[in-house]
């Protein structure tokens, strides 16, 4: 199973975060998934890829060529894909992935997030969501959706697509074990 792991790049978060992402990497290895993800070196993305190999687990990089500049992405992924946008690369990673786990992370991971979560809103696939909270790092999103959900932006059928957990083993538990159901659009038909 190939699971998608988005999260942050950046090197400046507090140790616990990458520390949580590596043993993510290293938990989706030994039970025999392939991570999928950004590509990047450093921050949750390269934790959670560094974790995976070092459990000699496979690690398919995805990102676009602009970000071939030194030590930016990780190159000892068992696969590495180039693009030529980040839209294509999202389009690649969602395609390539059977699940996915949204670590902690800045702009572009809640740009994938949301992206994820509104095609399975329209139902464009049925694949697994898992927000990894670690350190509760999500809550106030979380917060977010439910005034989303009470003020009537989004149905509260919503929260049902996607699980959240602080604990990696759980985390790979949901995927691993994920029935799908099959999703109509008129399932979301307070879509705004």
């Amino acid at each position: 199973m190939n699971i998608c792991v988005y999260g942050a790049s950046s090197n400046s978060i507090d140790k616990s975060y990458t520390d949580a992402n590596f043993k993510l990497g290293e938990l989706i290895a030994d039970r025999g998934h392939t991570v999928v993800y950004g590509g990047g070196a450093g921050g949750m993305m390269g934790a959670v890829a560094k974790g995976a190999r070092s459990k000699n687990g496979a690690v398919i990089g995805i990102s676009p060529s602009f970000f071939k500049v030194d030590g930016t992405l990780y190159d000892n992924c068992t696969e590495f894909i180039y693009t030529e946008t980040m839209r294509q690369r999202k389009q690649l990673l969602e395609e390539k992935s059977d699940g996915f786990i949204i670590s902690p992370g800045g702009i572009g991971t809640m740009d994938e997030f949301f992206e994820i979560f509104t095609l399975r809103q329209l139902a464009k696939h049925t694949k697994p969501i898992v927000i990894f909270n670690v350190n509760n790092y999500y809550e106030n999103l979380l917060k977010f959706l439910d005034v989303c959900i009470r003020q009537n932006f989004m149905s509260e059928i919503n929260r049902e697509l996607f699980y959240v957990t602080d604990n990696p083993e759980s985390a790979i538990d949901y995927i691993a074990n994920f029935v799908p159901r099959e999703a109509k659009l008129t399932d979301y038909k307070d879509i705004t």
